[in-house]
């Protein structure tokens, strides 16, 4: 029987392997038990990240604490390291060669070496992303970003690092080098994702962190592949989430060509329940808080508030229902 495999990817400020899966494991059981949905063979597959940056930022922090009667003159001094540090930390760090590199590594080791070992595309397995915040811009970085080719990456420590590259991009179909093997995508579903941000990339010229090139050949190889039938791709945002933006207006900026959209299905999907109960009342006595404090106050919640949302769960396992009814 094929296989279904979903790729869970965590987001930013994650630390703890054991409570991602368990978070993701949670989403699982939503979408495995959602109404409608039938016995399939689903395998998970968990791709941590988050103890990649832990050192540097901590270092980072000693040092802010090292100029003791300056740095307590601040205000926010843990919103700025739990909160701020940790979400622009991981952003920056993993955009530096060596903490990316070692991304690339635990990528390899985990996705490929094991959770994908078994698959089998001429079986009609299949593979399903299941993307948080910037494990979004993560994985879409290995798969297609031009900087994972430049030749200085054989210097040094980062000797292996185009090599297991090429290997990765090689175990999904529709990406060189071997854009006609590898397990084919049968949707795309982003939580909380900043994805679209990358448009920006392409209004300044050629970059090496440019996502669109690849992706559009990707996309496009699975629409001439799956008969004309444009691949699914559902972007979760709760309103109140500060990582959240819309992808529908951006897509056509995002790919390459403007016939891209014809290439993927995509829809927001907006989280219900706007903001947390608790937060509720003070947005109806102050309506100005809604668009500035709200986010601040309640963006932690809403970021993380994917994982245990039914309708998230649902509108995913309707898309993996789908998939199996229509078989590429």
């Amino acid at each position: 029987m094929p296989t279904d495999y979903v790729l869970f990817v965590h987001g930013v400020k994650t630390r703890d392997r054991d409570e991602f899966q368990q978070s993701a494991t949670q989403l699982l059981t939503g979408i495995t038990q959602a109404p409608g949905s039938v016995e399939r063979t689903i395998k998970p597959i968990f791709f941590f990240w988050g103890d990649q940056s832990v050192e540097a930022q901590a270092r980072l922090v000693a040092g802010f604490e090292s100029s003791e009667q300056k740095w307590k003159q601040f205000w926010f001094r843990d919103f700025r390291t739990e909160q701020i540090l940790e979400f622009v930390g991981d952003a920056a760090l993993y955009l530096s060669r060596h903490v990316g590199s070692n991304v690339v590594r635990a990528f390899y080791q985990q996705v490929l070496s094991q959770g994908l070992k078994d698959s089998r595309p001429e079986r009609g397995d299949r593979l399903h992303l299941v993307t948080h915040s910037w494990g979004t811009v993560i994985l879409f970085d290995i798969l297609f970003a031009g900087r994972w080719e430049d030749p200085r990456l054989d210097e040094g420590s980062t000797a292996d690092i185009r090599d297991l590259v090429q290997q990765i991009r090689r175990a999904f179909f529709g990406l060189d080098p071997n854009p006609d093997g590898g397990l084919p995508l049968a949707s795309i579903n982003t939580l909380g994702s900043p994805i679209a941000l990358f448009t920006l990339l392409k209004l300044t010229g050629e970059s090496s962190h440019d996502l669109s090139p690849s992706l559009n050949e990707l996309i496009k190889n699975l629409y001439d592949r799956r008969n004309g039938r444009p691949l699914p791709w559902q972007n979760f945002a709760h309103p109140g989430d500060p990582i959240a933006y819309p992808l529908e207006g951006v897509i056509t900026q995002l790919l390459q060509q403007g016939s891209g959209k014809r290439y993927v299905a995509i829809e927001d999907i907006i989280h219900s329940d706007p903001f947390p109960r608790s937060l509720r009342n003070l947005g109806n006595l102050l309506p100005f808080t809604r668009q500035r404090l709200l986010p601040i106050l309640s963006g932690g919640d809403a970021h993380s508030s994917y994982w245990a949302n039914p309708m998230v769960a649902e509108a995913i396992s309707s898309v993996i229902q789908a998939s199996m009814e229509s078989p590429d």
